[in-house]
C-alpha cells in the first residue's frame, strides 16, 4: 500500500474528501469496497488502524465480515479479513456499538483512542466502523459518521444488485466471488490450524472441507402447468425460506433461476456434508407446500479444492444431480462417491445448469 496522505484534522481540502470517496465507490464488489474503505479512511486520518465489519444475519452469528486495515511501521498499510467467528476484541467491540446503536469514544488499554460508529439503515446496525488512533479522534467525529452513510446507501444498491429478486438469496452473478471469499476462509483457518499445532497445549481442530451442491425441485414444470406460476413462485420463495433456517449462517446461499439452488458449505468430511444436505432432502419431502402439497428435490454435490475452477465443481456437482434426477429422483448424490462406485465411468449429459 502506498503511504499515507495527511493534512491536519478538520481542514482536509473538498478535493481531497471527494476524491476517497469516488475512490471507493467505483468498486462493483462488496469485498472490494469494504478494503477500499478502510484504506480511504486510514490514508486521511492519522489512525494505526481502521476496522469495518458487516453484521450478520442471524443471532447467533452477529458479524458476517471484518476487514481491518492497520498502519505499518515504515507509514504504508496493510490490509487483511479476519475471521468473523473470533472471539474477542475488535468483534465484541463492534457488535456493541451495532447492538446500542449508539457511537463509542474510549481509550484503549495501549492509551489509544478509539471511535466505533455503527453503520446505520433504517432504525438497524448493518455493520460498524472502528478507528483506532495515537491523538484524539473527536475532531474527525462527523466526517466518519458521513462516511458511514455513504457506505451504508452504496452497499444496499450493490446488496440489491447480487441478490434474486423474488428469494433475497444471492444470484448467479455473486457466485464466484461468493466462491472465492470462502476459500480465503479456508487457508486462513488452515494456517490458524497449522500455527496451534505448533503450540502443543492447545487442541487442534480438523480443518474442515468445502462442498458445492446443486438443489433442483422435482417435477417443478408440473407445478406450474397445475397450480400456476403464482404458486411455483410462492414454492420457491417458501423453499428458500427454509434453506436459510435449516443452513448455517456460514454457509452461502445462491437461486442460479428457475427451479435451481446452490449451496456452498464446509463440513468435516462427505459423509457430514451428505448427512447435512439428506436431512434438508427430508425436511422438503414432509413439508406440506400451500395448495401444492409435498414436493421433493434433488440434490447433487462435490468437494471444492483450492485449485479448483468454479466451472469444474459445477460440472461435477450437475453430474452427480443429474444421476439424482435419472434414478428415482428425490434423493442425495455426491460426486466422488459416485466416481468411486463407478457410477459415473460413462460420460453423463451436463443438466441444466449453464457453465461459465
Amino acid at each position: 500500500m502506498k503511504a499515507p496522505w495527511h493534512s491536519p484534522v478538520g481542514v482536509l481540502p473538498e478535493s481531497r474528501l471527494l476524491a476517497s470517496v469516488a475512490e471507493f465507490t467505483h468498486h462493483r464488489d462488496i469485498d472490494a469496497l469494504d478494503h477500499s474503505m478502510v484504506l480511504s479512511l486510514a490514508e486521511l486520518i492519522a489512525v494505526n488502524s481502521v476496522t469495518l465489519c458487516r453484521r450478520g444475519e442471524s443471532p447467533q452469528h452477529p458479524v458476517d465480515s471484518i476487514v481491518v486495515c492497520s498502519r505499518k511501521p515504515d507509514g504504508g498499510f496493510v490490509i487483511e479479513a479476519l475471521d468473523p467467528t473470533r472471539e474477542g476484541d475488535p468483534s465484541d467491540t463492534l457488535v456493541c456499538a451495532m447492538e446500542t446503536l449508539e457511537a463509542i469514544s474510549d481509550i484503549t488499554d495501549d492509551g489509544s483512542s478509539r471511535l466505533v460508529i455503527p453503520i446505520q439503515r433504517e432504525h438497524t446496525a448493518i455493520g460498524a466502523l472502528m478507528l483506532e488512533a495515537p491523538d484524539s479522534l473527536d475532531d474527525v467525529r462527523s466526517m466518519v459518521e458521513g462516511f458511514a452513510r455513504i457506505y451504508c446507501n452504496y452497499i444496499a444498491l450493490l446488496n440489491e444488485s447480487e441478490r434474486d429478486k423474488l428469494t433475497g438469496l444471492y444470484n448467479r452473478r455473486s457466485f464466484e466471488q461468493r466462491l472465492q471469499r470462502l476459500l480465503t476462509l479456508q487457508r486462513q483457518k488452515a494456517r490458524g490450524a497449522a500455527q496451534d499445532g505448533e503450540d502443543k497445549r492447545r487442541p487442534v481442530e480438523e480443518p474442515s472441507q468445502l462442498y458445492l451442491a446443486i438443489l433442483d425441485i422435482d417435477h417443478f414444470k408440473r407445478i406450474n402447468d397445475t397450480y400456476g406460476h403464482v404458486y411455483g413462485d410462492e414454492v420457491i420463495l417458501l423453499l428458500a425460506q427454509h434453506m436459510r433456517a435449516s443452513f448455517r449462517q456460514s454457509d452461502v446461499l445462491f437461486r442460479f433461476g428457475g427451479e435451481e439452488f446452490v449451496i456452498l458449505l464446509a463440513a468435516q468430511d462427505e459423509t457430514a456434508a451428505h448427512l447435512v444436505l439428506d436431512r434438508f432432502r427430508q425436511f422438503v419431502a414432509d413439508h406440506a407446500f400451500p395448495q401444492v402439497g409435498h414436493v421433493t428435490v434433488s440434490i447433487g454435490y462435490a468437494r471444492i479444492t483450492e485449485n479448483d475452477y468454479p466451472e469444474i465443481v459445477l460440472d461435477r456437482a450437475d453430474k452427480a444431480l443429474y444421476f439424482a434426477k435419472q434414478n428415482g429422483r428425490d434423493s442425495v448424490h455426491g460426486y466422488e462417491s459416485l466416481t468411486r462406485r463407478g457410477e459415473l465411468a460413462t460420460p453423463v449429459s451436463l443438466g441444466s445448469i449453464d457453465l461459465f
